[in-house]
């Protein structure tokens, strides 16, 4: 019988968790709560002596100082009592550590059927809480149905946890792994499977891969190892290859563009050749740094004369959406991995993240699975935990809200490596598979976690059912495994290595094996959490935590040695061959055989009609509005708007200092506390080389016009690298595309051609700002079907699409990060000016967005080359210490971006908008609230201002003001009038007041 330990507080001290629940209940669901006493459960389900138990409770679980514990029944004061603990199958990384302690501590091994559970307590003081309230607390703000389980008792009820010993999360699968036989009869029986196991084949692929299967060589070869028809683990493993996800069907689509007013018609085959893989390999032969794009995990740019570093991004839209903090975690350990994967493999030395989201605090009619608080809270802390708890520092992250982020939220992240040039001699960049080398799977286990929704659908839920779409990331078994492959890859012990994402062997195994020309895997031989798998899922399941790696043979024991010092599991289960098959058996028996080149055949391309719709065609224009009466209040309500305000309460979540490299931080300032336009870090200690990362994003530019959004989130992602003194010149760039679904249907998705219009007109738009800027693209990511239906007030389902939004990630190389630049004014007297045009360009803005308008005049970059030459001047002049500040111009203006500057040196400005460069006579708003891009707010020492002025000669410059000692931030109109005069502590209470109590 499994035995429970309760560990709780000592009488007397705060209990934050507690406490948080209480504040959580009042604000969120509007109950209040007396107190609230929390305590940790673990479920210990192993043949183990009294004696080793008490000896593990003293030794590992229980602070003397802060805590109690028992493993007799446990009594609070209370008139409820929650319990919260995970559902079988998901992973418990706590009980997993857990259970590691208490090997080491008592000199053990558990059996595999033994484990360590953990699950939460929460003793709440209420007296006027139902039970329906109670269960509501559970239900909504502690517990998500899709990975956990809850159970609630009244005073009266509560048995003190005797019967926790019988909710023990026991995986339990009662039949044997099985081989099933899928019928290729027809197209229509294919079709049939496709969506009975939801493998979502593409209609056009289904004649391509029943013809594979009846020619006679294949039924022939088939024949001789006791195969006829295809088997279900060929059928997943097609599915899985063939998907969007994998093989980005979607960008190498035919599109047929139109534009409806003019009737131009193009036909564009493959977004990704053309627009993507073309201007980058074009620059790449222009910049020597670009070391390696377009094929691996990540790219490789070289960071100084002896190290590379890589970079890439990824998205976890869906999952997080379900499950806010597992989806997040499984995301940024994901994306972790990849730089792992890359080249010889890299150490990780930074984290970003991008969150788009509803609003935090929606009150609408629709109902989504979890609310866009909850699902903040928890995205936020998935991304916490996934970084903070690997050791790998998080600089930088961008949070957006609308409304259209309510169907799914957008979870954007991304991951930068080191790694030396070269490992013991041979160029790092380079990998290979050979005929002979061992197939290694390092790390964790699978299990039915990270398997399709396939799983829901083959078995029945019971409970010892796993819950089998969700993953949960473990940083720690990823962190000792990430050491260990660093160590083995400067001992030379393997020749490859990548990592089990998306498709997990059947893509790191499938993949690698076109290197070799073949490749077999003993399913058998591949360590799982639990038995009862079926063969299909071991080869398709997307567990976490795992690494594929190459090993010559007589290199294994050096690496089998390595890996358990390090506490890692590794497992030789497979060989490389060369016989031009994947070849999967078990135990002894063929299970599928699979020409390689098939894979990579001809294949139809998916086809898509794109119609393009002007702003002017589609009804929008530029609102009739006269100028602002109270432009103060107007700055402040913009100041305090959910797109603009402080994030201070996020950012102060994420380490940034651990490696110690953190040069400019996420907040900077007098008080640390605005965020800075870029992060710059020093990878490599000894030196005062530096990386610059930025990103961006603008999706209500795209409502307008998805090609004028995408030039100008570029546009932005660069310049903020400028701002902090990166070197234009060294700039590569990673696009994430997230977009609606774009197929055309008349009743499903009337508005599928514009979509597709959108990203044609963003892709052409990409390629265009790349080669003007000169930036290769290192990396990239795309996910399509953003799209979610929700129930709303009568049980009616609504489809709610989220904008096209493409997060643009650029990083740079500092030359000397002793001479990085900020954005914060530093000193009274500093002349303020203002670089780059202002036109009137308020479509999509903030300003028009507070007062719920759209227009049409959406920001764009009109002359990239000129842009580009401001900057390298710019640039040029921060390297000869000519500024004291720097800051670019964003969302809001420059009167919000004027206001930042002033906030965060906790000083005044006299500035007059109206001398800022612009062509056009331009009515106050558009002075104070365009969005244009191009643009820089920059303040100088005036006994440096000849040598700046000459500096940005030829540019568009123009000197607006100075930096005031008074404290208060003056801005002046066209016409020379005052129309902000405004105390800048009192501006910052405003911008710090919407989420100031989350901090």
């Amino acid at each position: 019988m499994p035995e429970v330990l309760s560990v709780t507080l000592k009488e007397g001290l705060y209990d934050a968790e507690g406490a948080a629940l209480v504040k959580r209940a009042g604000e969120y669901l509007g109950i209040r709560l007396e107190g609230v006493k929390t305590a940790r459960v673990l479920t210990v389900d192993a043949g183990l002596s009294g004696e080793q138990l008490e000896r593990a409770r003293l030794s590992i679980f229980t602070n003397p100082v802060t805590s109690r514990s028992s493993f007799s029944p446990l009594f609070l004061p209370a008139d409820w009592v929650l319990w919260v603990g995970f559902r079988p199958g998901v992973r418990d990384n706590a009980g997993a550590t857990a259970q590691e302690a208490m090997e080491d501590l008592l000199g053990i091994r558990f059996a595999p059927n033994e484990a360590v559970y953990t699950s939460q307590l929460f003793f709440v003081a209420a007296k006027d809480l139902s039970r329906e309230g109670a269960e509501r607390l559970a239900r909504e703000l502690l517990a998500n149905d899709i990975i956990q389980d809850w159970r609630v008792w009244s005073r009266a009820e509560w048995d003190g946890g005797a019967s926790l010993s019988g909710m023990a999360p026991k995986v339990r699968i009662s039949r044997k792994p099985s081989l099933s036989v899928i019928p290729v009869d027809s197209d229509e029986a294919l079709m049939r499977v496709s969506k009975e196991r939801n493998l979502s084949l593409n209609p056009a692929d289904v004649p391509v891969i029943r013809s594979y299967f009846l020619r006679p060589e294949v039924l022939a070869e088939r024949a001789a190892e006791g195969l006829s028809d295809p088997t279900d683990i060929e059928i997943e493993y097609i599915a899985q290859s063939r998907s969007d996800h994998c093989n980005h069907n979607t960008f190498r689509g035919l599109f047929r563009y139109r534009d409806a007013e003019t009737g131009e018609r193009e036909e564009i085959t493959s977004l990704f050749a053309n627009f993507i893989e073309a201007p980058t390999l074009e620059i790449q032969k222009q910049k020597p740094w670009v070391v390696s794009v377009l094929w691996d995990n990540a790219g490789v740019a070289r960071f100084d004369e002896s190290h590379y570093y890589t970079i890439t991004g990824e998205t976890h839209n869906s999952p997080s959406n379900m499950e806010a903090y597992g989806g997040s975690l499984t995301g940024i350990v994901g994306v972790y991995r990849d730089p792992m994967g890359t080249g010889k493999g890299g150490r990780i030395i930074a984290g970003t993240y991008g969150f788009c989201v509803a609003e935090r605090d929606y009150k609408g009619p629709l109902s989504p699975h979890l609310h866009p608080r909850r699902l903040l809270d928890g995205i936020v802390l998935g991304v916490k935990d996934g970084g903070n708890k690997s050791g790998i520092p998080t600089p930088f992250g961008i949070l957006h809200f609308h409304p259209s982020y309510l169907g799914k939220c957008l979870v954007f992240v991304a991951a930068v490596g080191l790694m030396p040039d070269r490992v013991l001699g041979e160029p790092s960049e380079k990998k290979t598979t050979s005929p002979g080398e061992l197939i290694v799977m390092c790390g964790g286990r699978v299990g039915k976690d990270g398997i399709h929704g396939v799983t829901a659908s083959s078995a029945g839920f019971d409970a010892g059912t796993p819950a089998g779409h969700v993953q949960i990331g473990d940083p720690y078994t990823q962190k000792k495994m990430m050491d260990f492959l660093e160590e083995a890859r400067d001992q030379g012990l393997y020749t490859f290595i990548t990592d089990n994402g998306g498709g997990g062997l059947s893509s790191s195994v499938g993949e690698s094996a076109l290197l070799s020309n073949g490749a077999r895997v003993d399913l058998e031989k591949v360590p799982v959490k639990y038995e009862g798998l079926d063969l299909w899922e071991i080869w398709v399941s997307e567990s976490q935590e795992r690494m594929t790696v190459a090993v010559p043979p007589e290199k294994w024991p050096a690496f089998s040695a390595l890996s358990k010092k390090h506490s890692v599991e590794s497992t030789v289960i497979g060989q490389y061959t060369g016989d031009g098959f994947l070849r999967l058996c078990h135990e002894g028996g063929t299970c599928a055989l699979i020409h390689l080149d098939f894979l990579t055949g001809e294949f139809p391309r998916w086809e898509f009609e794109a119609q393009w719709l002007s702003p002017a065609a589609r009804g929008l224009s530029e609102p009739v509005l006269s100028d602002p009466s109270d432009f103060g209040g107007l700055l402040s309500d913009l100041l305090k708007s959910p797109n603009i305000c402080s994030r201070e309460w996020i950012t102060r979540q994420y380490d940034h200092e651990v490696q110690g490299g953190s040069i400019v931080k996420p907040l900077v300032g007098a008080d640390r506390d605005t965020p800075s336009d870029a992060a710059v870090i020093a990878p490599v200690l000894t030196s005062d080389r530096g990386l610059a990362m930025s990103q961006a994003l603008a999706p209500s530019y795209s409502a307008i016009d998805a090609g004028a959004m995408t030039r100008a989130v570029v546009d932005e992602a660069f310049r903020r690298l400028v701002a902090v003194g990166a070197d234009p010149e060294t700039v590569g760039g990673v696009d994430n595309f997230c977009w609606p679904g774009i197929a055309w249907d008349p009743a499903k998705n009337p508005d599928g051609r514009f979509k597709a219009a959108q990203l044609v007109r963003s892709c052409k738009a990409l390629a265009e700002m790349c080669r003007a800027y000169g930036v290769p693209l290192l990396s990239g990511k795309d996910s399509m079907y953003v799209d979610g239906h929700l129930p709303g007030a009568y049980g009616e389902r609504h489809k709610v699409s989220a904008l096209p939004t493409l997060q643009f990630t650029a990083t740079a190389i500092v030359p000397d990060v002793r001479l990085c630049a900020t954005m914060d004014f530093k000193a009274a007297g500093d002349l303020v000016y203002v670089l780059g045009l202002t036109r009137d360009e308020r479509g999509g803005s903030a300003y028009y967005s507070l007062l719920g308008h759209l227009g049409a005049n959406v920001p764009d970059v009109k002359k990239p080359e000129a842009n580009l030459a401001l900057y390298r001047a710019l640039h040029a002049a921060i390297r000869r210490e000519l500024v004291a500040s720097v800051h670019g111009v964003y969302a809001g203006g420059l009167a919000v971006h004027i206001s930042l500057c002033a906030m965060a040196g906790n000083l005044g400005a006299d500035i007059d908008l109206g001398m800022a460069p612009h062509r056009d006579r331009l009515a106050d708003a558009a002075l104070f609230f365009s969005e244009s891009a191009g643009r820089f707010i920059v303040s100088v020492d005036p006994e440096k201002r000849a040598a700046f002025e000459a500096a940005l000669s030829g540019h568009s410059l123009a000197l607006v003001g100075a930096v005031t000692r008074d404290g208060v931030l003056s801005l002046r109109g066209a016409a020379g009038e005052v129309l902000v005069s405004a105390p800048v502590r009192t501006l910052k209470s405003a911008w710090k007041s919407r989420f100031g109590g989350l901090v």
